[in-house]
C-alpha cells in the first residue's frame, strides 16, 4: 500500500489511454462547437489565459439535468439541515453539553465543504468542461482540503467526548470543560489550515501544461499532482511525511477512543447498559464509517487500482453524502436533538394561533 503512490502516480496504461481518449473528446466538442451552452466562456478564458478545464463528474460533453436536480436536491437539503442543526445548537439551552458543541462546529464545517465543490459539480454537469484561472484551482484545493482535515479533526474530537462519557462518566463534567473543548476546536481549525497551505504550495508551484484537463469536477490533490508535467518526487514526499501523520492521525484517535468504548462495554454485565452505552456513540460511529471509510479508498490504495472512474464516485459519497447525511443521522437518532428541534417549530408557530 503506497501513499505516494496513491497522490501522484497515474494509473495503468489501459486506464490513462481511457482518460485521454475521453478527454480529448470533450476537448474536441469544446473547439468545435464554441457556441454550444457553456462553451464559449470556456474556450476564452482558455485561450485568454492559462488554467484548467474541469471535465466534471460524468465523461463526455451531454448536459445531465436529471442528475443536475439530483445533486441541486441534495446540496439544499445539505444547507438546510446543517444550518438548522447549527441554529438548533446554538439557541436551545438543552443543548449545552460537549457533544452537541463539537456537532453544531461540525455542521457549519459541512455546509462550507459541500460550498466549495458542490456549485462547480452542479455547472459541469449542465455545461461540460468548466474552465477555471490558475487561482480558482488552488483556492478551490486549498479550502477543500482545510474543510476536510477539520471535519476529520472534530470527528476525533467526538470520539474522545464519547470515550468519555462512557469509559469515565463520574469524572466527564472535570475532562470536557469549556476551555478544552474550546482548544479541541481551535487545534482542529489550526492544523487542518497549516497542513492544507503547506500542500497547496507544494502543489502550485509545479508546472502544469497550458490548458490542463482536470478529468474531475474539482481541482482534488491527486489529480493536479498527476497533471503536473515537472518533478513531483520533492512534494510527494513531503506530502507523504507530513500528510501521513496529519490524516492518519484523527483516525488513529477515533481508533483508540472506541477501543476504550468497547471495552467498557464488554465489561457491563446487563444487556440494558450494553444497549444505552453503544446508543450513545452508535449514531457518531455510521458518521465515521462513511467518511473515513470513502476516504481511505481514495487515498490509501495501490497505484495498480487507481481508476478515474472510481475516484469522483468516491468524491461524491465523502464530499456530498456524507455532510448531508450528518445532521439527519445524529437527529434521528438523538432524542435531546428531536426534541430541540420540535420546540423551535412549536415556539415559531405558536403566534400564529393568536
Amino acid at each position: 500500500m503506497d501513499l505516494t503512490s496513491g497522490l501522484g502516480a497515474a494509473g495503468p496504461e489501459e486506464e490513462q489511454r481511457t482518460d485521454s481518449v475521453d478527454s480529448v473528446k470533450i476537448w474536441h466538442a469544446t473547439l468545435l462547437h464554441p457556441h454550444s451552452t457553456g462553451h464559449t466562456l470556456a474556450l476564452a478564458n482558455l485561450t485568454s489565459s492559462p488554467g484548467f478545464l474541469l471535465l466534471g463528474l460524468m465523461d463526455g460533453s451531454e448536459a445531465h439535468p436529471l442528475l443536475f436536480l439530483l445533486f441541486l436536491g441534495v446540496y439544499l437539503l445539505n444547507t438546510l439541515g446543517n444550518l438548522s442543526m447549527v441554529v438548533v445548537v446554538r439557541s436551545d439551552a438543552a443543548l449545552r453539553s460537549p457533544m452537541y458543541y463539537f456537532l453544531g462546529h461540525l455542521s457549519l464545517v459541512d455546509v462550507c465543504f459541500t460550498s466549495v465543490t458542490v456549485p462547480r459539480l452542479l455547472m459541469g454537469l449542465l455545461h461540460a468542461g468548466q474552465a477555471v484561472s490558475f487561482q480558482g484551482c488552488f483556492a478551490q484545493m486549498y479550502f477543500f482540503v482545510a474543510l476536510g482535515i477539520t471535519e476529520s479533526y472534530l470527528l476525533a474530537a467526538m470520539s474522545y467526548d464519547r470515550a468519555v462519557a462512557v469509559c469515565r462518566p463520574l469524572h466527564y463534567g472535570a475532562v470536557m470543560t469549556p476551555g478544552r473543548c474550546a482548544a479541541l476546536v481551535g487545534t482542529s481549525w489550526m492544523v487542518a489550515h497549516f497542513h492544507s497551505l503547506l500542500h497547496t504550495l507544494l502543489i502550485s508551484a509545479l508546472s502544469y501544461p497550458a490548458p490542463a484537463l482536470v478529468r474531475h469536477f474539482f481541482c482534488d490533490m491527486t489529480v493536479m499532482l498527476s497533471l503536473a508535467t515537472s518533478d513531483t518526487s520533492a512534494a510527494e514526499t513531503a506530502i507523504f511525511s507530513e500528510g501521513l501523520a496529519v490524516v492518519l492521525t484523527p483516525l488513529l484517535l477515533v481508533s483508540l477512543s472506541y477501543a476504550c468504548i468497547l471495552g467498557t462495554v464488554l465489561g457491563v454485565r446487563s444487556a440494558g447498559g450494553r444497549r444505552r452505552a453503544f446508543s450513545t456513540c452508535g449514531a457518531h460511529l455510521v458518521v465515521v464509517s462513511l467518511f473515513f471509510g470513502s476516504v481511505l479508498s481514495v487515498y490509501f490504495r495501490p497505484s495498480s487500482a487507481y481508476s478515474a472512474r472510481y475516484d469522483r464516485l468516491a468524491s461524491v459519497v465523502y464530499a456530498v453524502v456524507t455532510p448531508t447525511l450528518n445532521p439527519f443521522i445524529y437527529s434521528l437518532r438523538n432524542k435531546e436533538v428531536k426534541g430541540a428541534l420540535k420546540r423551535a417549530v412549536g415556539w415559531k408557530a405558536a403566534p400564529q394561533e393568536f
